[in-house]
């Protein structure tokens, strides 16, 4: 699980701004780069949604911008696999939602018209009916009633369960961790067919054996397993499989860039995602991956295909996405240090002696401008990836590690102040947080992804995470990787490497924010009651939990009431240091010997339940601020030019003028699991009235 969210940015502030749905008819303008560009787009619900650059799209040639085009447009094509991998109903509820949207001419000033946008922008935005982070099922603020109306006014046909189940209690969880309400039976996620037990899916993938036990197969990662005639049969992710007609379209594009890759490499690796896209084979998958990784030279680099398991609870199958990259030279070559230095890392670790790498190779670490976003990755966009997951070509061939710079600097162009005040325990810590918490946040990803998932290694023997450690192994990665950033960015080898001119006073930053979010901040992220069921929101509490507990005695981190308010206020930044070592040591032993007893315990102990009390502070603290919890993007839209014969001449980068206009658009062009034609022409004759 190599996707990394930001800590802090996504605390931003921002007012609300109405959009108009009559702009979609607008020229759109072309933007790459400015300083007075406007990120800010829209705000509903506790959602803000932003707008990123590319910067440099001028320098590029002409075939490296049409490389860039070939791949946002293969991305593209896939949208809709997540949106079924989400929920078997949202493609048919998606419709309806949107064909209501375009041809409805009644009130539009009601509360009623107002909660439908809202709950459509939502459902947009979570590329489905469940919240995309709590993963509980999103409830409209309009009942049945007003739904039929609407339903009538357009002539819209939804009916049954796709109907049913906006309003019904049924399917309320995407992704159940609670294995007492089953894993698989309690999660809505559409990775498995009716009538599949978790305890079904465990011994249908222990039977299945690698042809080489050294090198793994990634089973069930493009697959849905189902049941026929009582037996459980993989439907499998390819042309002329499951989601073919979208999957073809994938294929015609990655031909189409293969044809103006940069380098052989280059298309020799798209060469074998395209076969792989063809077939399903998961030899060819690793094949691929090998020929990914090692691909390092050229400016143009992508993410695509079923990658990320987070969605599956049983840690299998993997969320369709895609991340088109372009280096950012500057800041690559700033940050290339880390990578140069990795052995270091590795070596000088507080882990033990036989759970250390003697050799980490091929990791490779970039700033990257991305030029688009799709599938799992959007609206809801990582800030840093580090790619391939499977631990055997990570070990033998490396891995790549990016930092997804535009994006970052979006948030931070939308961001604030005024949370931070409110949580921080005085001005020192506000003061420190200031100054450093950019460059401290920056570095925690680097460090995360460059070494913290490059390290370690698996005992002789020992199975894959998602066989031992099972719904508990993406938490347990995430908090591994979190514990070796926390370890070294307090280390004096970061001033030695010129990352840093202070590396105490980086580290006083980075501490405080971690325990804060940790402890107190991301609770603001779910409704008051519930558990913690997201993995990178378990990891933040349960390091920071665990390492709270253990200092207690020490006074390490003491819990503090000022003016009726909570506070954690550091006090011994060191020993702090040596109890996230303790720490990493400890989750680098579970995952080493697959020690599932160990993993349950820590997560459960110490990630899971939340302090009521604390929680509801939290919340009644955070009615202060009118920004929303969390934050989205629109993408940049790729414009081509040709001549007479069809070719290519230039390409613009536009702006979409709202989301609602991108989410339309998209919804015209790449609709392939849907009735494309028939949704298409809905739309445009909508426009004509």
């Amino acid at each position: 699980m190599k996707r990394i969210l930001s800590m802090v940015l996504l605390a931003s502030a921002m007012t609300f701004i109405s959009c108009d749905n009559d702009s979609q008819d607008a020229e759109p303008k072309e933007v790459t780069s400015s300083e007075n560009f406007e990120y800010k787009a829209d705000e509903f619900a506790d959602l803000k949604i932003l707008r990123y650059q590319i910067p440099g799209w001028e320098n590029l040639s002409l075939e490296k911008q049409t490389l860039v085009y070939y791949l946002t447009q293969a991305g593209l094509a896939g949208r809709d696999i997540i949106w079924d991998q989400n929920y078997k109903h949202n493609l048919e509820i998606r419709q309806a939602l949107e064909n209501i949207y375009v041809n409805y001419d009644g009130d539009k000033s009601s509360e009623d018209w107002e909660a439908f946008e809202t709950y459509l922008k939502r459902v947009w935005f979570s590329n489905g009916i469940h919240h995309h982070y709590s993963n509980d099922k999103l409830k409209p603020e309009f009942d049945k009633e007003y739904f039929n109306s609407l339903l009538e006014a357009t002539g819209t046909e939804l009916s049954g369960e796709p109907y049913e189940v906006i309003f019904n209690d049924k399917d309320m969880k995407k992704v159940n961790l609670d294995e007492a309400k089953g894993l698989v039976e309690g999660s809505a996620v559409n990775f498995y067919g009716e009538g599949i037990t978790a305890d079904e899916v465990t011994k249908f993938y222990a039977a299945k054996k690698s042809p080489n036990p050294e090198k793994p197969l990634a089973f069930g990662i493009n697959t849905k397993l189902v049941k026929e005639n009582g037996q459980l049969v993989e439907k499998v992710y390819k042309s002329g499989g499951l989601y073919g007609e979208a999957i073809d379209r994938i294929i015609f594009w990655l031909e189409k860039a293969k044809g103006v890759a940069e380098n052989e490499k280059q298309a020799n690796a798209l060469g074998l995602l395209i076969e792989y896209y063809k077939t399903g084979d998961l030899q060819t998958w690793d094949d691929y991956n090998v020929a990914w990784v090692e691909a390092t030279e050229g400016d143009i680099d992508y993410i695509n295909s079923f990658i990320e398991v987070y969605n599956d609870p049983m840690g299998y199958t993997g969320s369709y996405e895609t991340i088109v990259q372009i280096k950012d030279f500057d800041m690559s070559e700033k940050m290339s240090v880390l990578e140069k230095n990795v052995q270091w890392f590795e070596d000088n670790a507080p882990i033990m002696d036989e759970h250390k790498k003697d050799s980490v190779v091929g990791v490779t670490y970039k700033t990257v401008i991305v030029a688009g976003e799709a599938g799992d990755a959007s609206p809801s966009t990582p800030i840093g990836v580090n790619l391939p997951n499977s631990s055997w070509i990570r070990k033998n061939h490396g891995s790549k590690s990016v930092s997804l710079g535009n994006i970052i600097n979006a948030y931070e162009n939308a961001g604030g102040s005024d949370k931070l005040k409110e949580f921080a325990h005085d001005e020192e810590e506000i003061a420190l947080s200031k100054e450093y918490g950019k460059e401290a946040d920056k570095l925690h990803t680097a460090l995360h992804e460059v070494v913290g998932h490059a390290s370690g290694q698996l005992n002789p023997g020992v199975g894959t995470t998602k066989e031992t450690l099972k719904s508990y192994a993406s938490t347990l990665e995430e908090g591994r990787a979190d514990l070796v950033g926390l370890y070294y960015l307090m280390d004096p080898k970061l001033e030695e490497l010129g990352l840093t001119d202070d590396a105490e006073k980086l580290g006083k930053a980075a501490y405080n924010d971690y325990i804060r979010n940790g402890l107190m901040t991301q609770l603001v992220r779910i409704e008051e009651g519930a558990d913690i069921e997201e993995a990178h929101m378990r990891n933040r509490q349960w390091v920071s939990a665990w390492v709270f507990e253990k200092g207690k005695e020490e006074g390490v981190i003491e819990k503090v009431q000022k003016d009726g308010k909570t506070y954690y206020d550091i006090k011994d930044y060191q020993k702090l240091r040596e109890l996230f070592g303790e720490l990493l040591r400890e989750t680098q032993r579970i995952k080493s010997e697959g020690d599932y007893e160990a993993v349950k315990n820590l997560v459960e102990n110490y990630g899971v339940k939340v302090d009521q009390e604390l929680h509801k502070e939290v919340l009644a603290r955070n009615e202060a601020f009118k920004s929303a919890p969390y934050s989205g993007f629109i993408n940049p839209v790729l414009v081509p030019e040709s001549d007479e014969n069809g070719e290519i001449t230039s390409i613009k980068v536009t702006q979409p003028e709202s989301f609602e206009e991108q989410m339309l658009d998209y919804a015209r062009e790449y609709s392939y699991l849907t009735k494309k034609a028939e949704v298409k022409e809905k739309m445009e004759a909508a426009e004509v009235q």
